[in-house]
Order: structure tokens, then sequence, then C-alpha cells
């Protein structure tokens, strides 16, 4: 099966080394754990908490999220990195067996503001659960995006 890529972009006010910096860097103090986390899809029922997103910031490092219990749990993979212009990741946040997409981001400036884009492909991968999930982020990403633009945007 195929699916479209999701694209979403957010324009926000602030210079292109920030905006990079609080997206991958200082993922943690901006991402919804509190609705989007392997916490919240993987152990629902068992009262975990995130205690915090790390971005490791180099080709072949991950993104981890750690939790309440000491587990420390993957979401994806570095695949690109060229900061602070573009990452891309291989996104898997999930025990399941499923192969992951990805997701690239890029920082263009425009004056003193910076348009980030976001891109999350390769849907197809997913066989017959590709509708359900690429539904999931589609509207996830909407809210993602605008608690990152809320975060960068707090005077620093």
């Amino acid at each position: 099966m195929s699916a479209e890529p999701i694209r979403r972009s957010v324009t926000v006010r602030c210079d292109q080394e920030r905006a990079f910096r609080v997206f991958t860097e200082e993922m943690g103090t901006w991402w919804p754990v509190e609705t989007h986390s392997r916490a919240v899809s993987d152990f629902e029922d068992e009262g975990l908490k995130v205690e915090s997103v790390e971005f490791q910031t180099f080709v072949g490092g991950q993104v981890l999220e750690h939790m309440s219990n000491g587990q420390t749990l993957p979401w994806g993979e570095v695949l690109e990195w060229d900061p602070p212009t573009s990452f891309a990741l291989a996104w898997k946040p999930t025990f399941s067996e499923r192969p992951p997409t990805v997701v690239e981001v890029h920082f263009t400036p425009r004056g003193q503001d910076t348009l980030v884009e976001l891109e999350h492909r390769d849907w197809g991968r997913l066989g017959e659960e590709v509708q359900v999930l690429r539904a999931d982020y589609a509207e996830g990403w909407i809210l993602t995006l605008e608690r990152f633009r809320v975060k960068v945007e707090e005077v620093a």
C-alpha cells in the first residue's frame, strides 16, 4: 500500500540556529509526552511517566525516551545530520515489528524568522496498518509543531 507523505510546516520567530537547537537538543522540553510517547502507547495502564527525551545529535544517534521505571526506549535513529539546516530520522517509536518510516525536518531562514518544514514519509512500508497510523500522525504533527512553536518563541 502507498500513502502520500505527511507535510507540515510552522514559521517560528527566532533564528535558524535556535530553532534547530530547540527542536533537537531541547526536544524533551516541548514534546507532548503526555499524549505522544511510548510510556503512553506501550505502557498505558502501568502509570509510567516520561522522565526525559534525549536526541543524540549525530548520524547513528538515537532519539530516546527515558521512563520513570528506569527503561530507555528508542523512538528513532538519526539518518542524516546537517545542523542547523536539516536532519532525518528512521522513525519507529514502538515495540511493533513494523519497519520504520522516515521523518525529515528542514530549517530555512526567512528574515528574522525560520520556516520549519517536516515531511513524514515511507508509509507504504507499513502494509495494512498504513491508513490508521498515517491518520494518527497527520493530526499528531499539528499538535507537536504547535508545542514546538510555543517553546521556541519563549523569551530566552
